[in-house]
């Protein structure tokens, strides 16, 4: 990171009302979270679904949890594990810490699942998570509208197979039918979207409040690029930190190819020597 980009970044920030962290998958890797981009590095994390020949899309699929049940928890209640497991890396503390001090806060909008942020102690009224989240359960049908917490959840894998070898699956306390992550999957029409719904309204109403936000995007991907055009539809400068599809326009941004902690502590490095934060 160059002098002057360092420059330019505390001078958005110094003259900025709120920050919005606009957070993809990328965030998630400097705390050990695996990167699925690319069905290579997919089938290395679950070598049991590269024997199949299934691919990220296959099994993150609404039509799974009806398919092969078993396999789908497998695949699922390995994941909710990991991130009940993961400490969220420095740059989370940092980013919290540097949106405290705007007049507006912070607003963190994410397509990640993980619950990573609210690990890090950002404020849940503070978040939108765009595909819901592995934290959170639903009805596989759905037969209403209720949403729950998945922390009374016990989870047995088999992770070499993939498989859910708990006694039973997880059920609706509803209708007693087969509950599923409240996660937005790839064809999935079954999605409760309730509880991201009321996330979007916070998100609307403080940005009506937030005339002149700074944007750190973080670790965002390009193929399905939500996140991005919600940083494009800000009008607002952007700092983007991507160590793979860090371009940017001048007059958008700048763009940093470096990995999240990595670029977040030395921007609060330059930001701590100038006194912006203590």
């Amino acid at each position: 990171m160059s002098p002057d980009e360092l420059d330019l970044i505390s001078q958005w920030i110094s003259s900025a009302d709120s920050l919005v962290i606009a957070a993809g998958a990328g965030m998630g890797v400097d705390s050990g979270l695996p990167d699925f981009r690319g069905s290579e590095g997919f089938w290395q994390a679950y070598p049991a679904l590269g024997q199949a020949g299934m691919d990220f899309t296959s099994i993150a699929n609404g039509q799974a949890f009806i398919r092969d049940p078993i396999l789908a928890w497998g695949f699922y209640g390995h994941r909710l594990n990991l991130y009940r497991q993961t400490v969220p890396h420095e740059g989370f503390k940092i980013l919290k810490q540097l949106g405290e001090r705007f007049e507006h806060g912070y607003f963190v909008v994410t397509s990640n699942v993980d619950g990573q942020f609210q690990k890090a102690g950002f404020a849940a009224e503070r978040i939108l998570e765009i595909h819901g989240s592995i934290h959170h359960l639903q009805c596989t049908l759905p037969c209403s509208s209720s949403i729950w917490s998945a922390d009374s959840l016990a989870v047995t894998t088999d992770d070499a197979s993939c498989q859910w070898s708990g006694e039973k699956l997880p059920s609706c306390p509803n209708c007693g039918g087969l509950a599923r992550p409240n996660i937005l999957m790839f064809d999935d029409w079954a999605w409760n979207s309730t509880r991201t719904d009321r996330q979007s309204r916070h998100w609307t109403s403080w940005r009506t409040a937030s005339a002149n936000p700074v944007i750190i995007e973080i670790g965002v991907g390009v193929e399905i690029a939500s996140i991005r055009a919600i940083s494009s539809s800000l009008k607002s400068k952007v700092i983007r930190i991507n160590p793979r599809h860090a371009a940017i326009k001048k007059t958008q941004g700048i763009g940093l190819a470096m990995g999240a902690r990595e670029a977040l502590i030395e921007i609060a490095r330059h930001l701590t020597r100038i006194g912006i934060l203590s």
